[in-house]
């Protein structure tokens, strides 16, 4: 790259001659892009409507007007919000048998996708933290996690969510694109670009290590740590049914954060392996698609509160069991 640098000077330039780039998508042959856009049309619409059932179950509820709830409530709208960012513009793209995608488009897409992963990481250790009240702390449990405390914590995790994607697309906006601009993906994301960018990506990538460190090995060592203190005290609760309540609904919310923390782990820690995009792609399809369509069902399937608000939804009326 460096002799390219010095024959050409363009390509030193600070500029980015780049205009779109092309999403190889998961699938090449016409066939099997058929059968991929049913299956994902069918995700989008499950997750969309899995996730907006358990909003209308939290909202209709009185039982579930608790801050548990409240904060699972936001987690269903980041649910949707993610798989929105991604999965419709590949819908049409299979439709129109067009590939390409203009470059301030993607780097909106990538964008809102950091905001939103970014907001989960903090939200989920939120989770983590009124759970680690609930049952550690039950005495002061309601003047530590008011209403005021609980729209604080998520406006505080949206504005790091901001800041964090905000950095991730003005400093991508630094490199040079040059060609090629074939990105092995479905959607846009950075260790993809970074693949494909004709100036040095260290800054970038150190960056992106420093937010990692900041916004996922952090929240991860205080989830740890607040659910080794909750398992120490649920342990201690005498009462069998009492015990299996609090298992059932930590479970859930472990469920979710090791599917969500191991597929992102997982996507960011081969930098600029090509040989690793084709299990980038399947871990992607996880980040973006699978996690956000089976948290609905993983905090409604062992939680009765939850499913008598979804009869409720649906039915009009509570359900017999």
């Amino acid at each position: 790259i460096s002799l390219q640098k010095l024959m050409d000077p363009e390509v030193g330039a600070n500029r980015t001659s780049v205009t779109e780039f092309i999403l190889v998508g998961l699938v090449e042959t016409e066939q099997l892009q058929s059968v991929v856009f049913v299956v994902f049309l069918f995700a989008y619409l499950v997750t969309v409507g899995g996730n907006l059932s358990i909003l209308a179950a939290i909202l209709v509820e009185p039982k579930l007007h608790t801050p548990m709830y409240f904060f699972l409530g936001n987690l269903s709208v980041l649910d949707v919000g993610c798989i929105t960012v991604t999965v419709p513009s590949m819908l049409a793209r299979l439709l129109s048998h067009k590939r390409t995608v203009p470059y301030r488009a993607c780097l909106t897409q990538l964008f809102f996708f950091h905001l939103l992963a970014g907001m989960d990481c903090f939200l989920l250790t939120v989770m983590a933290y009124d759970r680690f009240l609930a049952i550690c702390r039950p005495l002061t449990y309601n003047t530590h996690m008011s209403q005021n405390v609980q729209r604080i914590l998520v406006a505080v995790s949206w504005a790091l969510g901001f800041t964090n994607a905000l950095n991730h697309t003005i400093a991508l906006t630094t490199l040079n694109f040059c060609g090629p601009n074939i990105v092995n993906n479905f959607y846009c994301d950075l260790p993809q670009l970074f693949q494909l960018s004709c100036s040095s990506t260290q800054l970038n990538e150190l960056l992106l290590f420093v937010a990692a460190a900041f916004m996922a090995v952090a929240p991860l060592v205080l989830i740890t740590v607040s659910y080794a203190q909750v398992a120490a005290a649920v342990l201690q609760i005498r009462s069998v049914e009492g015990r299996n309540k609090a298992f059932s609904t930590c479970g859930s919310h472990l469920t979710v954060v090791c599917l969500f923390y191991g597929t992102g782990i997982f996507n960011y820690m081969c930098l600029g392996s090509e040989e690793s995009s084709d299990k980038d792609k399947g871990v992607g399809v996880f980040n973006t698609v699978i996690n956000p369509m089976l948290n609905p069902l993983i905090y409604s399937l062992r939680n009765p509160d939850v499913q008598d608000a979804l009869w409720r939804v649906f039915v009009g009326r509570k359900s017999l069991t």
